[in-house]
């Protein structure tokens, strides 16, 4: 059995490696490709019979790769995405592995790739519609979002976001760990999917709970909001928001 992994962090593909030959002595690793564009290069000469393939890569998702290449393989995907998303693309592979990987899982994967090893059929071909129904199964949720960076898709757990800022009419949230991501959503698209653990301030600014300090009052009878964190901008509730605030945060 000639197996094909792609994963682009080196010490992760060398310990599914040998986790697969620990379990199937058999198995021959005929290569470790560690980018869409060395896959699709790699591939588009060599067949295989089984592929272990991670989602994202360092240059862009792994489904490139099959909308680039004829490949008639298996595929096991491996991805560190909440449950809920992975029936998105279960459908163009046999199997996956929610990472961190055990040598339970990939035992259970490889069985199941043996089980079926003769019914396989061709994988879909409807990559682009894949990746559209991943991005609607991750938001859909209410509890992650979606951040791009470059070609990579990556789900934030809203809990580990303090904020949602507006800023040169881009939206970013910004983690509890001081960290600005852009975010594809509209505030107000925000709004609906975290309230009411999340506050919608002001234009600017919807906050989690988690993140609130305290509040003082100033002169002008608006409510400044004092964060868990650093933030450089001072965030104010309107007089008009006032009663509102105080509710949410009395009940949160």
């Amino acid at each position: 059995m000639k197996i094909v992994i792609i994963e682009d962090e080196k010490p992760t593909a060398r310990d599914l490696a040998k986790t697969i030959t620990a379990i199937e002595p058999d198995a021959e690793i005929v290569k470790l490709l560690h980018s869409v564009e060395e896959a699709i290069e790699y591939l588009s000469s060599n067949s295989v019979d089984l592929i272990f393939s991670d989602i994202q890569l360092g240059d862009g998702l792994s489904f490139k790769i099959f909308e680039e290449v004829e490949n008639h393989a298996p595929i096991i995907f491996c991805t560190a995405f909440n449950e809920y998303a992975l029936e998105a693309f279960k459908s163009a592979g046999i199997d996956y592995l929610s990472k961190p990987f055990s040598k339970a899982t990939v035992a259970k994967a490889l069985e199941k790739y043996q089980k079926l090893k003769s019914t396989f059929a061709k994988p879909s071909q409807d990559f682009s519609s894949l990746i559209k129904e991943i991005e609607r199964s991750i938001t859909k949720k209410g509890s992650s979002i979606v951040i791009r960076q470059g070609d990579k898709i990556i789900p934030l757990d809203s809990a580990n976001v303090a904020l949602f800022f507006v800023e040169n009419e881009n939206i970013y949230a910004y983690t509890f760990d001081q960290k600005k991501l852009l975010v594809n959503e509209k505030m107000e698209q925000l709004e609906a999917s975290f309230s009411p653990i999340f506050f919608r301030a002001n234009r600017q600014f919807l906050i989690n709970r988690k993140a609130v300090k305290d509040a003082a009052q100033s002169f002008n009878r608006k409510i400044v909001v004092n964060l868990q964190i650093p933030f450089k901008d001072p965030i104010e509730i309107g007089k008009l928001k006032t009663t509102e605030f105080m509710e949410w945060l009395a009940s949160s």
